[in-house]
């Protein structure tokens, strides 16, 4: 590859131009594909091209991984097969024994996954309230502790974690901190300035931003020792993305500003609107000065609140459900980030060990006219 270097690009013409990499020797702009998944030995047994074996070591994933440790301020980047995969491959790297303390509220499947499989594989694991620093620190200081993960903001409620804050505790005892940033896009937050070790992100989402790939991403302040851990078990555990998704993710990343930025506008004047329809209960946007964890989000968040909002129904969880069943700009379906805007019942879709309260509808803004959106929202508030 040919790398411009002549000066330090902002972010935005970083993203678009995939680093202004140019490859060799055809000068493509676009970025190419590399499929195989072996590498020719010299006579001598040498790799002069640098690869052994694509499980770990595929091409295609250098430019992802060089532009997203360029939008975090990080060392170095690792993309996986999915966002589950990243965030597994964070908690592997420990030891069984290790102590860990984790958000309440926090993406579902992770939450059952650390209290379920990595509880029984021998991590010890410790849930805190999201927004109290309090009893993150209390919890922190009760006994040793190896890891704090933090997701900020927290998936469907969207508290906000002070992560300058998490990372004095985490410092202060000697622990690692992960932040799992996924709906701060890097475009909002940049965790590793704010005392981060480690980024995660569900690349599904946001970064790759049109529904079409599945993938994760892990971003280090340092190379280090459990850096290079996570290294083995993506080898190891095959955890690795094909490079088909990861060229798409690439192609996904090179809109990211544009896409995350009409998104988060949308989601700020819905939130400010229909927070005043009759039948809503309660918006959860961290744009809102209502907002418990406005504030801290203001502080934290530059440029915007992101594009995710929850909306709880007055009435409980029947006019809930029929709320979501009422809508047709929106898609009902799971995930979030793309283009599209979509909305959820999310108790439901959590299932019976949901915390979610069961008037809540998640909604994932996307790129549409923002009148259709609120049109539609509208539309299904007052059908009930």
């Amino acid at each position: 590859m040919l790398k411009e270097e002549n000066f330090e690009l902002r972010a935005e013409t970083a993203s678009a131009q995939g680093l202004g990499w140019i490859s060799t020797p055809f000068n493509d702009v676009a970025p190419p594909l590399y499929t195989s998944t072996t590498y020719e030995r010299a006579a001598d047994g040498t790799f002069p091209g640098g690869r052994i074996y694509s499980r770990d070591q595929n091409p295609t994933f250098d430019q992802v991984e060089a532009l997203l440790a360029r939008l975090e301020g990080g060392r170095a980047a690792m993309v996986f097969a999915s966002g589950m995969a990243a965030a597994a491959a964070v908690f592997q790297s420990l030891a069984p024994g290790d102590r860990v303390l984790a958000p309440k509220s926090m993406y579902w499947a992770l939450r059952g996954w650390l209290t379920g499989f990595a509880a029984s594989w021998g991590l010890k694991v410790e849930l805190y309230e999201n927004a109290s620093l309090d009893d993150l620190a209390g919890r922190a200081r009760a006994a040793p502790t190896r890891l704090i993960w933090v997701e900020t903001p927290a998936n469907p409620t969207w508290e906000i974690t002070d992560i300058a804050m998490a990372a004095e505790i985490a410092r202060s005892v000697g622990a690692v901190l992960a932040v799992d940033s996924t709906v701060a896009a890097t475009i909002f937050t940049r965790p590793l300035e704010l005392g981060a070790d480690v980024v995660m992100h569900s690349a599904t989402k946001y970064l790759n931003g049109h529904s079409d790939v599945v993938a994760g991403a892990l971003v280090t302040k340092e190379d280090n020792e459990l850096w290079q851990r996570m290294h083995v078990i993506r080898a190891g555990g095959g955890a690795v993305l094909g490079p088909f998704e990861a060229w798409l993710l690439l192609r996904g990343m090179r809109t990211l500003h544009v896409r995350v930025a009409a998104a988060a506008k949308n989601a700020q004047m819905i939130a400010e609107r229909i927070s005043e329809h009759e039948k809503v209960l309660q918006v959860l946007y961290p744009g809102l000065p209502s907002h418990p964890g406005h504030a801290v989000a203001a502080k934290q968040m530059q440029g915007g609140f992101g594009g995710m909002l929850s909306i709880r129904v007055i009435g409980g969880e029947s006019p809930a459900r029929a709320f979501a069943g009422n809508l047709q700009v929106f898609k009902r379906a799971t995930s979030l980030g793309s283009t599209e805007s979509l909305a959820e019942h999310r108790a439901s879709a959590e299932g019976p060990n949901t915390i979610c309260p069961p008037d809540l509808v998640r909604l994932s803004i996307g790129i549409e006219h923002v009148d259709d959106l609120m049109a539609d929202l509208e539309q299904a508030l007052d059908r009930l």
